[in-house]
């Protein structure tokens, strides 16, 4: 043993390794034992979740909002598997995690132990990179190794398998000082050139646009992209981008895809997209939501599309490739169209701020059709006092299908910033609620609202008792329908009939929610929600709003537009 070398157990040894990392939450049950009852001599606090389907959201959502690898844990088998939705979730949306998941002893390999599985096969499609410790000596290696693959390049899931006796037995420390905990962990900047080229297409076209996506958040490029903004250029989101500008600045459209229907934010702006001339894509996957089906992009514009993972860039529309760092690159971008001279976005400006002020106001008359008094309640409604109650620091979760629509068009991210979560990668249901509660780890002192169906809050209602044990105060707002209203709905667009088990026996979350010593408050009418809200966001405890809302109440998506069976 060198002087720089300790010999102490491997659960110690891999406890401080991500100490070094700047771990301070693992989420995690009982397992790997040897872990956690090593883990709070390193300051390292462990999140308990009830099952690990949420436990991996958690980990996800920290991740976004802190900006840090989040790790979560798991012992081998059953409990592995249920690992694999929140870690596709994470790979699809490019989210760095680290699943460190206990496998059986080394000498029970392949005799068939309890629990035993091929794990390597398990996590092979969800995740960047899996490997086994099999000497305890290399504890150290290979965590760093982890955090590397989830950390660079394209962020995303990594998986290091841990036999149990590896924990137990005597280990050495190795005397490493790399600390490799946030990401992105090596920011690079596109080709100059290409820079230069991508700087005149926008300062010379007639109609460009920005369409932002979850990679400006991930890569912390806000305040570059708001700066490239302020030349002139119109600037529009995916669901995941939400918040990478202002929505109240007059360059900003908000969000665009496949929900600017009757209703829909961005409706009357339509045009500002399928005209453009050059379109400008950062950290965007030009998926099919995104996208509106392919349909929404213009044909015939020339397109610049800047992301970290090259494999991204022209996927779906040729493009001006700069791969790199986004906020390494917007900041080149901005210098170089600074260098190059500005007249004809400033001539622009003007006229592009009227066209989205008029597209907004067109947008406020079209919620004059929608009776925001009645009962049930609209979706709209609700949508709208939570608006009023949100301050700038305050963070929103959605869950999938239409919790996350009705928060992308309804809620107004007035500061830019990551403030506003939705589980797109993939978008499962269920995610709602343990999205909030890593939120809440990540950002303590943030109020946190969770908005969710009914639908996708029965994937989790346990975790109610999480929020409780591990004091996260969090705001769930159910949306209670009494349907799976996107099945029902999509279903009814479709084929005009819809089958039967989209329909639910009433529930009382209210009452669930007081079963678990957490707040519960039902809400019929629209007079008392915001009174139900402002009370909620005042507790230091945990609320869920059970709020009855009309379930003929559809978001302004754009598929269905002109569908009568709808109108049952």
């Amino acid at each position: 043993m060198t002087a720089h070398q300790n010999i102490t157990t491997g659960a110690r040894v891999m406890a401080a390794a991500l100490k070094r990392h700047g771990v301070t939450e693992i989420f995690g049950q009982s397992l790997p034992s040897a872990l956690f009852l090593a883990a709070p001599d390193y300051g390292i606090r462990q999140i308990g979740y009830r099952t690990e389907n949420a436990g991996a959201a958690m980990a996800d959502a920290y991740a976004r909002i802190s900006g840090k690898v989040a790790v979560v844990t798991a012992q081998n088998g059953p409990a592995a598997t249920l690992l694999v939705p929140g870690l596709a979730e994470a790979l699809k949306a490019s989210i760095p995690v680290v699943a460190i998941v206990q496998d059986v002893h080394r000498d029970f390999t392949d005799r068939n132990a309890f629990q035993e599985l091929d794990h390597f096969a398990l996590f092979s499609g969800v995740s960047k990179w899996i490997r086994r410790i099999s000497d305890p000596d290399r504890i150290d290696d290979y965590i760093d190794m982890a955090f590397t693959a989830a950390a660079s390049g394209r962020a995303g899931p990594a998986v290091l398998m841990v036999p149990v006796d590896v924990l137990d037995v005597e280990a050495t420390a190795n005397a490493r000082s790399a600390v490799l905990g946030n990401y992105p962990l090596d920011p690079t900047v596109a080709a100059p050139d290409r820079i230069e080229r991508a700087a005149e297409l926008l300062a010379n076209a007639k109609a460009p646009i920005v369409i932002a996506g979850g990679g400006v958040h991930s890569s912390g490029a806000v305040e570059e992209l708001v700066a490239l903004q302020e030349l002139g250029l119109p600037v529009a989101t995916t669901v995941m981008g939400k918040g990478s500008v202002a929505e109240t600045h007059p360059l900003s459209l908000g969000v665009v895809g496949y929900f600017m229907g009757r209703g829909g934010r961005t409706r009357h702006m339509r045009d500002m997209i399928t005209k453009a001339d050059v379109v400008l894509l950062v950290g965007n996957r030009t998926n099919q939501n995104g996208t509106d089906s392919w349909q929404l992009y213009p044909a015939d514009a020339t397109y610049i599309h800047l992301d970290i993972d090259g494999g991204e860039v022209g996927r779906n529309y040729e493009a001006l490739r700069l791969v790199g760092d986004a906020k390494l690159t917007l900041a080149a971008l901005r210098a170089a169209m600074e260098a190059r001279g500005l007249s004809t976005r400033e001539s622009a400006r003007a006229e592009v701020e009227a066209r989205i002020a008029e597209g907004r106001e067109a947008h406020r008359a079209d919620l004059a059709n929608f009776d925001l008094d009645a009962a049930p309640l609209r979706p709209e409604r609700v949508m709208r006092d939570l608006d009023a109650a949100l301050t700038e620091s305050a963070i929103v979760v959605a869950d999938a299908s239409y919790s996350s629509i009705w928060m992308a068009n309804y809620l107004t991210a007035r500061k830019p910033g990551q403030r506003f979560l939705a589980p797109r990668g993939l978008a499962g249901l269920g995610w709602g609620l343990p999205f909030a509660l890593g939120a809440k780890v990540a950002r303590p002192d943030a109020p946190v609202v969770c908005v969710t169906g009914d639908g996708g809050f029965a994937h989790v209602w346990a975790e109610l008792e999480t929020a409780r044990r591990m004091k996260l105060p969090v705001v769930v707002v159910v949306l209670n329908n009494q349907i799976l209203g996107y099945q029902k709905h999509a279903e009814l667009s479709l084929f005009g009939a819809h089958t039967d088990v989209v329909h639910f026996e009433p529930v009382d979350h209210a009452a669930l929610a007081r079963a678990c010593g957490c707040i519960g408050r039902r809400v019929e009418t629209a007079e008392d929600f915001g009174p139900a809200l402002d009370e909620a966001l005042s507790s230091d405890g945990v609320t869920v709003i059970d709020v009855l809302t009309d379930e003929k109440a559809h978001p302004p998506i754009t598929s269905f537009e002109g569908r009568e069976a709808l109108d049952y």
